[in-house]
């Protein structure tokens, strides 16, 4: 299974981008995306931006991403 998360696009350089992946900055490539600007918003995977999605659907990924680490968190597993 491939597993994409949502990104912003922070800072645009030649062939890679800055991007605040839920709070945590990193470097990914953009050869999929060329025409990817800042401020837009991509799907990562494997250290790639794959496709550009728009606004309303990064907030919906994050709220489910952010649902999916709470539940693994170590407070819920040690509930369990």
């Amino acid at each position: 299974m491939c597993v994409g998360v949502p990104a912003k696009v922070i800072e645009k350089q030649e062939f890679s981008a800055v991007v605040d992946v839920m709070g945590s900055k990193t470097t990914v490539g953009t050869i999929f995306v060329p025409d990817v600007a800042e401020g837009d918003y991509v799907i990562v995977h494997a250290g790639q931006a794959m496709s550009i999605i728009d606004k309303t659907y990064a907030r919906e990924s994050v709220e489910e991403w952010r649902k999916f680490t709470n539940a693994r968190s170590p407070e819920t597993i040690l509930k369990s």
